[in-house]
C-alpha cells in the first residue's frame, strides 16, 4: 500500500512523509477518526514508506524488497495485531492465529469494513477482542532485534477492543519501549482507549471524507456516473466502506423510493384498495429486501422530519429523495414523526420475525392513512 493508492487526506499524508523525513517518527502513533477514513490504508502506506530502501518523492518505490514484502503481507519487520476471537479453553488466543484471514480481509477490504471482518471470522455472535495472550505474544517478539530494517512495526487495528489484562501489558511496551520499535495503531474510538495510553501516543486526527473526493474517487475508480457517485457520497457520509456497500444497491433506493412515495401518495388520497394491492404486491417478495426497503422508510422518516424542521445541514438525501421531500416533508412532524417510527420498526421487527408479509405492510399502511392527518 503506498501513499498514492488512497484517496485524498493530502494534509495528513504530508505530516505522516514529514515525520520520516525529518527524522521525527513517535515511538507510538494513533491515527483516530470514524470508521471508514482509511486509517489503516494510511498507517500500512507509512510502515512501507519507513521500510522502503529507495523512497522518493514522498512515495515508496512499490518494487524494492521491503516495498514486495509489505504487497504480500510478509515483512519480517512487520507485526499485525488486531481483534479477534477466543479460542478453546486453555489454548492462547493471538492475531497470529487468524494471520491468513486477516491479510484475505484486508486485501478484499483495503478500506476496513468491520463488517467484512466478522464475516472473515464467521462467528456473529462473538465481539471480537484483543485478549492478554496477545500483549505476552508482542512483548516476546518485540524483544528480538529488526532483522531488515532500522525498525520493527507494530501495526494495530482497533486498539479500543484490548482487554483490560492486554492494555495494561501495551502500556509497559510504550512506557518502556524498545530502541527498534515503532507502533503504529488506528481507532474508530480513541476514547475507550485507557486514557494512560492515549496520553502516551502522538495522536493524528483523520477526518471523514468531503461529499466531492468520495464522489470524485467513485466514479474514477469504479466507473460510476457522476451523479450517481454525488448522491452515494452524501449518503454515506464519508464512510468509504459505507459508499462501496451503496455501489450495489444504488438500483435498491430507487426502488424503495418508488415504493415509500407510492406508499404516501395512495395514503394521502385514502386510496385503500390501492393500498392493499400495494401491500399484497410489495408482500410477495423475500423478507431480506423487505426489511431493507422498511430500513429505507426509518432513514426517510427521519430526513423528512429534519426537512421540515428546517435543518438542511443535518439531511442525508440524495437530489432525487430531495426533490421528494421538498413537497413531502411537511407531513412529518413533532406530533406524528415517532408514532410513524415505531409503526416502521414494528412492522420491521415483525417481517424479520416470519409474520406475513402482505398482512403486515397493509396493516402499515392503514396505519400511515391515520397518522398523515395528525
Amino acid at each position: 500500500m503506498r501513499f498514492s493508492d488512497i484517496p485524498g487526506h493530502d494534509d495528513v499524508k504530508q505530516h505522516l512523509r514529514a515525520l520520516v523525513d525529518n527524522g521525527h517518527l513517535p515511538h507510538a502513533l494513533l491515527l483516530e477518526g470514524p470508521e471508514g477514513t482509511a486509517k489503516f490504508a494510511l498507517a500500512r502506506a507509512l510502515a512501507q514508506y519507513i521500510h522502503c530502501s529507495d523512497r522518493h518523492d514522498g512515495e515508496a518505490c512499490g518494487v524494492c524488497p521491503s516495498c514486495r514484502q509489505h504487497a504480500s503481507f510478509r515483512h519480517i519487520d512487520t507485526i499485525f495485531s488486531f481483534p479477534v476471537i477466543k479460542r478453546a479453553a486453555g489454548k492462547p488466543t493471538l492475531s497470529d492465529d487468524y494471520l491468513q484471514e486477516f491479510t484475505s480481509f484486508v486485501t478484499e477490504h483495503p478500506w476496513m469494513d468491520f463488517d467484512g471482518w466478522l464475516g472473515k471470522l464467521q462467528n456473529p455472535n462473538t465481539l471480537p477482542a484483543i485478549y492478554v495472550d496477545e500483549g505476552a505474544e508482542l512483548t516476546r517478539r518485540l524483544s528480538y532485534t529488526a532483522h531488515a530494517s532500522k525498525y520493527k512495526i507494530v501495526l494495530m487495528w482497533l486498539p479500543e477492543r484490548m482487554q483490560t489484562e492486554t492494555a495494561n501489558k501495551m502500556l509497559k511496551l510504550l512506557e518502556e519501549p524498545f530502541a527498534d520499535t515503532l507502533f503504529i495503531m488506528t481507532s474508530d474510538r480513541p476514547r475507550m482507549l485507557l486514557p494512560t495510553i492515549y496520553s502516551r501516543v502522538q495522536r493524528v486526527a483523520v477526518k471523514r471524507y468531503d461529499n466531492a473526493t468520495l464522489a470524485g474517487w467513485l466514479s474514477e475508480k469504479n466507473g460510476i456516473d457522476s451523479q450517481a457517485a454525488a448522491d452515494i457520497a452524501v449518503v454515506a457520509e464519508g464512510n468509504i466502506n459505507k459508499a462501496l456497500n451503496l455501489i450495489g444497491t444504488a438500483s435498491d433506493n430507487d426502488m424503495f423510493l418508488d415504493s415509500f412515495t407510492q406508499l404516501m401518495r395512495l395514503a394521502y388520497q385514502k386510496k385503500i384498495g390501492e393500498l392493499k394491492a400495494w401491500s399484497l404486491i410489495l408482500g410477495a417478495g423475500k423478507r431480506e429486501p423487505l426489511t431493507r426497503f422498511l430500513d429505507y422508510c426509518l432513514r426517510m422518516l427521519r430526513e423528512n422530519f429534519m426537512a421540515n424542521m428546517h435543518r438542511p445541514e443535518l439531511n442525508v438525501m440524495t437530489a432525487k429523495e430531495q426533490a421528494f421531500a421538498h413537497n413531502f416533508s411537511r407531513f412529518i412532524n413533532e406530533r406524528n414523526v415517532l408514532p410513524f417510527y415505531q409503526a416502521f420498526s414494528d412492522a420491521r421487527n415483525d417481517i424479520a420475525s416470519n409474520a406475513n408479509a402482505k398482512i403486515v405492510l397493509f396493516d402499515l399502511a392503514v396505519t400511515v392513512v391515520l397518522m398523515l392527518r395528525k
